[in-house]
């Protein structure tokens, strides 16, 4: 792809170099990702897989940016790199802002029919597919894959991940549930229709319980930790071992799949579409 081949030559010169030489492209590739032309990560028939390149563009974006001020009114202050603007939505762009605070960054792309509850924010190389919930205080973060009609609730946080460029991002399939203060980290990849409860941890180094299926799930070599699909994830603990943690009683956390999703959960975790 010529315009991956022109990313990597200008990361290979200096910022100012960079500027000077590249700020067409810069644009030509901000507006792909905007308008979710380009991904971090896509689909294929063997799974998810990284579009290192356009990670590249991103941290091209943030090599070739100058700093300046966008603040307006005089009380709101923000500075960035000029080539990491705000998103700009139009009423035509059907997205749902509820006004008080939130933010996007342009180069993150968007759906029609997402609805935003303020605040929030989500980070530039993002996806954010139709008929989602980015719900207050949630985070999206760079290069982030979200699906269809996927819940974020309250304070959840979906990490960003950029570096290195050959790392698959944070992927949330159609139809999940993200339930309030869980945070997913380090490519975790849930997939379609799974439930996090409240308060659930995933980083790439966890392992996780299923209690339903007798199994432990982690990351290995080839594939990122896996929530399979319509799994119940809960806050759970383990006890830890030795002979001070046994005196003292200590136990240690560990997400646990205690059941897959069934009539009950779905009327639990359902989106309300009177909301929309």
């Amino acid at each position: 792809m010529k315009l991956a081949e022109e990313i990597d030559r200008l990361l290979a010169l200096s910022a100012d170099e960079a500027r000077r030489e590249g700020m067409a492209t810069v644009l030509e590739f901000r507006d792909g990702l905007t308008k979710g032309k380009y991904r971090a990560a896509e689909r294929s028939e063997n799974g998810w897989r990284t579009n290192i390149w356009v990670k590249r563009g991103i941290l091209l974006l943030f090599k070739t940016g100058v700093v300046e001020s966008k603040s307006n009114p005089s009380e709101f202050y923000f500075f960035d790199k000029d080539t990491l603007p705000v998103k700009t939505l139009a009423l035509e762009d059907r997205v749902r802002v509820v006004p008080g605070g939130s933010s996007i960054r342009d180069g993150a792309y968007v759906a029609p029919g997402v609805v935003c509850m303020p605040p929030m924010f989500i980070n530039i190389g993002a996806y954010v597919d139709e008929g989602t919930m980015v719900d207050s205080h949630a985070l999206v973060g760079s290069c982030a894959q979200i699906g269809k009609r996927v819940h974020l609730s309250a304070a959840a946080q979906i990490g960003g991940v950029l570096e290195p460029p050959g790392a698959l991002p944070v992927i949330i399939e159609d139809e999940a549930f993200v339930g309030g203060n869980c945070g997913v980290y380090e490519g975790v990849l849930v997939r379609k229709r799974a439930v996090l409860a409240p308060g659930v941890l995933l980083t790439g180094g966890t392992a996780v319980y299923d209690l339903a299926l007798g199994s432990v799930y982690r990351k290995t070599a080839d594939a990122p930790l896996t929530i399979p699909p319509g799994a119940v994830v809960v806050p759970g603990s383990r006890p830890a071992t030795g002979e001070f943690a046994t005196a003292n009683h200590i136990g240690l956390y560990v997400p646990v799949i205690v059941k897959y999703r069934d009539d009950k959960t779905d009327a639990a975790t359902m989106l309300e579409e009177a909301l929309r």
